[in-house]
């Protein structure tokens, strides 16, 4: 059961690194049929939304480490279980942003660049600062994790959980891509920064610490709802 949790996660982090990150790259090839940052926040939205129903029922569908430790948080995840739910998605974002260089080197004169990084200051799309996304990832991956542990919580209408948390990510892209490319999500950042190179990995950090921070804060909050609800 283990190991089938485990390909569960990697299967829906490769989906969602794949389809987001694909979605931004492929179409800046054909700048006439570009989809645009709104194009770009649906195919997010709807990555998680489709990965939650696939294989969601698994392993819980976080494909996100700030996920994992937001549910960790919340009392709904054993500690034991966070390293090897870590390491599945890396492995499958740093699968998918592969399978994207390898796609995208197939065009001629094909430069990796930004590869769909994650960045502030110089690297960010309208040149954010460090505190600006700092505070952008904070919020809006508290907020992701209030959504998913409401919605998927004993006490909520079942069967819905894949719509709320894949609108709520579309949402945070429509917020942060401006911003920072948007990351809510340590593994998702983590796959392109190793082909981007430079200064995306240098930068790399903020997108581990500030949604682990939002995500705890989240399910802290959680624990509390729940404890004083009962």
């Amino acid at each position: 059961m283990v190991f089938k949790k485990l390909g569960a996660e990697f299967l829906g982090t490769f989906w969602l690194v794949f389809g987001g990150c694909g979605s931004a790259l492929i179409s800046a090839a054909f700048p006439h049929l570009g989809i645009g940052f709104l194009g770009v926040s649906l195919a997010f939205g709807l990555t998680v939304l489709t990965g939650v129903y696939a294989v969601g029922y698994i392993s819980g569908g976080h494909f996100n480490p700030a996920i994992t430790f937001g549910v960790w948080a919340a009392g709904r995840l054993p500690a034991k279980d966070i390293l090897g739910y870590i390491l599945a998605q890396l492995a499958g974002a740093v699968l998918a942003a592969a399978a994207l260089y390898l796609i995208l080197s197939g065009r001629p004169g094909f430069v990796a660049g930004g590869f769909a990084s994650n960045g502030y200051g110089a690297l960010s799309p309208a040149h954010f600062s460090l505190l600006s996304a700092f505070v952008g990832e904070v919020i809006c991956t508290f907020f992701f994790l209030v959504v998913i542990l409401g919605c998927t919580s004993a006490r909520a209408p079942a069967g819905f959980a894949g719509i709320a948390i894949g609108f709520a990510l579309t949402l945070i892209n429509l917020i942060m891509i401006p911003v920072d490319n948007a990351s809510v999500n340590p593994a998702r950042s983590t796959g392109p920064a190793l082909f981007a190179g430079g200064m995306y990995i240098e930068q790399l950090w903020l997108f581990w610490v500030a949604p682990i921070i939002g995500a705890m804060l989240a399910g802290a909050l959680a624990r509390w709802f729940e404890k004083n609800s009962a």
